[in-house]
C-alpha cells in the first residue's frame, strides 16, 4: 500500500529535460509534449493516488554540459528523485555520473547504440536488437549489401556504425564503402563531397545516422543530386516524420525508417493518443518515435508509483521492472534483467503524405538485447509490399 505519511500527500516533482532550443530542438520538443501530454492524463484522472505530478522543466539547449549542470540543478535544488530527458548520447553520457552520484532515476525515451547498463536508468527507447539488426537484413535482402555510411560526430552515430557495418558484412558480397561524419551543426557545403563520392561509388543504399536540424540537409542534397530511392535508397534509424516535416514530403518519399513506432500505425490505442495530443498541442507538435516513448514511459512511472511505498529509487524501482503498459505502438514491458523495453520492431517507407508507410513489423514484441549477445535477424510477418 502506498505510504499515508505527510510527505506523501503532496505533489510528485519530477525533472523534464529535454531540449526545446538547438541543433535537436525539433525532436526535443516532441519529446517534451509527450511528457506533458502524459502528465496531463495522468493528473487529469486523479494523479497518483490523489498525488499531482509537477514537472520541473528545463530546456537543455541541445548541449550536453548544460544537461549535466541542470541535472545537478534538478537533483540538489529542486529536489527531484526522477528525471525524464535526453536525447543524444552524449547527453544521457554526460547526465549518467550524476544520476548514479545521487542514486537518482532518470528514464531516457530514445533510440541508442547499446552496450550500457546502469541500474539507475529506465531505457525505453529501442536498443540495436530492435531496429539495426531489422534494418540491416530489410535493406541487404531487397537493394543489396554495398553500403555507405553517413553520421553526425559523435558517439552514437559512431556506434552505430559500427554496428551496422558488421551485420551488413554477415552477407555475402558485401562491402563497406565509406564511413563519413559531418558536424552535429553541419551546412549545407558539408554534404557536397559525400555526395559526389557517392554519385562515384554507386552503394545498394545508404545509411544515416545524422541527426538533427542536418537531417533535412542530408536529404536535400541527395534530392538535388539525382539519386533515386527506388534504386539506391537512404535507410535510417533517426529519421522520423518530425525531421521529415523540416526537409519537405517529397525530398523525403522513398527512404526507410526502422523504429518502433509510426503514426500511421492503424490502432484505436495510437489514434486516441494522436488525437489527444492535437487537443493539447494543436499542429504545433510532430509525433515520432521519441514522442511515443517519452509519453509511454510517464505513464509507466505513474503506475509504479501507485504500488511504491515511497518515492525513492530503491522503492520505486521493483514495481517498474517487468512492468507492462499498452503504449501507441502496443504492449511494452520493462525487462527486469537490464532494464530496457521490450517493443516492436518495423520498417517504414517514407511516402509524399509526409507519414510512413510500414512495409515490415514484427509479429510480437522483441525481447531488449542492448549488448548483442544472441540476436537473429527479427520476427517478422509476412507483411511485405510486393513492389518496393
Amino acid at each position: 500500500m502506498a505510504r499515508t505519511t505527510e510527505r506523501s500527500k503532496g505533489p510528485i516533482r519530477v525533472g523534464v529535460l529535454f531540449s526545446e532550443t538547438g541543433v535537436t530542438s525539433t525532436i526535443g520538443r516532441s519529446q517534451l509534449q509527450g511528457t506533458l501530454l502524459a502528465i496531463d492524463e495522468i493528473n487529469g484522472a486523479g494523479g497518483v493516488d490523489g498525488r499531482e505530478i509537477l514537472p520541473i522543466t528545463f530546456d537543455a539547449q541541445s548541449s550536453p554540459p548544460r544537461y549535466a549542470a541542470l541535472a545537478e540543478h534538478l537533483i540538489t535544488r529542486d529536489k527531484v528523485n526522477v528525471i525524464f530527458g535526453c536525447y543524444m548520447s552524449s547527453s544521457r553520457k554526460a547526465v549518467l555520473p550524476v544520476i548514479e552520484k545521487w542514486n537518482k532515476l532518470l528514464f531516457y525515451p530514445t533510440l541508442y547504440e547499446g552496450f550500457e547498463f546502469s541500474n539507475n536508468i529506465i531505457y525505453t527507447g529501442a536498443a540495436p536488437n530492435q531496429n539495426s539488426v531489422q534494418l540491416a537484413e530489410f535493406m541487404t535482402a531487397n537493394f543489396g549489401s554495398r553500403v555507405y555510411l553517413i553520421g553526425s560526430d559523435y558517439i552514437y552515430p559512431y556506434e552505430s556504425n559500427r554496428i551496422m557495418g558488421d551485420l551488413v558484412l554477415q552477407r555475402p558480397g558485401s562491402e563497406k564503402l565509406a564511413e563519413r561524419y559531418v558536424p552535429l551543426d553541419a551546412a549545407p557545403a558539408d554534404f557536397d563531397a559525400i555526395m559526389r563520392d557517392i554519385r562515384s561509388q554507386q552503394p545498394n543504399f545508404i545509411f544515416s545516422t545524422v541527426v538533427g536540424d542536418s537531417t533535412a540537409m542530408l536529404y536535400s542534397a541527395y534530392a538535388q543530386a539525382g539519386f533515386d530511392p527506388k534504386t539506391m535508397p537512404i535507410a535510417s534509424l533517426t529519421t522520423s516524420e518530425a525531421e521529415i516535416s523540416q526537409m519537405g514530403w517529397d525530398v523525403a518519399a522513398g527512404h526507410y525508417t526502422s523504429a518502433p513506432y509510426f503514426q500511421s500505425l492503424d490502432s484505436e490505442n495510437n489514434r486516441g493518443a494522436l488525437a489527444r495530443l492535437r487537443r493539447r498541442f494543436g499542429d504545433e507538435c510532430v509525433p515520432n518515435l521519441c514522442w511515443e516513448a517519452a509519453y509511454f514511459q510517464m505513464h509507466m512511472f505513474a503506475n509504479a508509483m501507485r504500488h511504491s511505498e515511497g518515492d525513492e529509487i530503491a522503492q520505486i524501482m521493483p514495481q517498474l521492472l517487468g512492468s507492462e503498459f499498452e503504449a501507441p505502438q502496443g504492449r511494452v514491458r520493462i525487462d527486469a534483467s537490464n532494464h530496457h523495453t521490450c517493443l516492436y520492431p518495423r520498417i517504414g517507407r517514407a511516402e509524399a503524405t509526409g507519414q510512413f508507410k510500414i512495409v515490415r513489423e514484427a509479429r510480437r514484441p522483441v525481447h531488449p538485447d542492448p549488448y548483442m549477445v544472441t540476436h537473429s535477424l527479427g520476427d517478422w510477418t509476412a507483411k511485405l509490399e510486393e513492389q518496393l
